[in-house]
């Protein structure tokens, strides 16, 4: 009788591990990507297709950074999975500035960047030897200086390519603009609320975290058109996992860049709005 209720509790025992280990090879099967991001709107937007990724068996982590330098330098590192703040012509930079090998998994949405002044209500309203605040982050240069081109106030060198574009490559200038680039990103909508200058150069990302809206604040808004559409980043060769195929599917969904167009009103604008093709 004792043998039998010895072996009664080790057939016990065996099922109770046989439970475990199942368990553990179910929990086994969630992915964890880690993700950094700005705050606004990328964090935001990766935080909407969270619940979507976690029923496809993704644990998304979402490590916000409030500069544009650490993210790629940590992607880089292995310390991300991916990243998403930033458009093709800063990572073509910053490849080329730190010998990286950074590629693009796709585009999501365009933060279209925008000229603001407390003082006048159009670009053709600045006054002669006006001075223009604007980042120091050169891979935005060429979006800038086509507002300007397309306001009739400047023009360009012949053979400039606009997504590698300087200051330098100015060819006229017609109210002898002063750009001042050597400022931080994340400090212009301070400038612009002070009225510093006859004008400031505002990302779209920094001026909704100030309650700027883009859309009725600036005097000059970057077209939809824009080669300067905002991707996730991740290193080369891993474009392809399944982990970032599945992320990049939630991101470029119709209703993700419905949920972009209708809760950012305009600041922020969806690269598929019907969804990727």
């Amino acid at each position: 009788m004792k043998k039998k209720w010895i072996a009664g509790l080790a057939s016990v025992a065996a099922v109770a591990l046989l439970l475990v280990g199942c368990g553990k090879s179910s929990s086994s099967k969630e992915t964890t990507l880690t993700v950094g991001a700005s705050n606004i709107p990328h964090a935001q937007i990766l935080k909407h297709v969270q619940p979507q990724l976690k029923k496809e068996g993704i644990n998304l982590k979402i490590k916000v950074f409030q500069d544009y330098v650490l993210p790629n330098k940590d992607l880089a590192n292995g310390d991300l999975d991916a990243n998403y703040f930033q458009h093709i012509p800063f990572l073509e930079n910053w490849n080329k500035e730190n010998n990286g090998t950074l590629v693009s998994a796709g585009k999501v949405h365009l933060e279209p960047i925008g000229v603001y002044s407390k003082k006048y209500k159009s670009l053709k309203d600045l006054p002669q030897n006006a001075t223009v605040l604007v980042s120091n982050n050169v891979a935005d240069y060429g979006r800038v200086l086509t507002l300007f081109k397309d306001a009739g106030l400047i023009t360009l060198k012949p053979g400039t390519k606009i997504t590698t574009a300087t200051f330098k490559d100015i060819a006229t200038n017609k109210k002898n603009i002063t750009f001042k680039t050597d400022l931080e990103p994340k400090l212009m909508p301070e400038f612009y609320e002070k009225g510093e200058g006859d004008a400031v150069v505002i990302n779209a990302n920094y001026a909704e975290q100030a309650k700027i809206n883009p859309t009725k604040d600036a005097i000059a808004l970057e077209k939809n058109s824009s080669p300067y559409a905002n991707i996730v980043a991740v290193r080369k060769g891993d474009k392809n996992k399944p982990a970032i195929k599945k992320l990049m599917k939630a991101l470029q969904s119709k209703s993700t860049q419905q949920w972009i167009l209708k809760h950012y009103k305009g600041a922020v604008i969806p690269v598929y709005p019907n969804g990727k093709k």
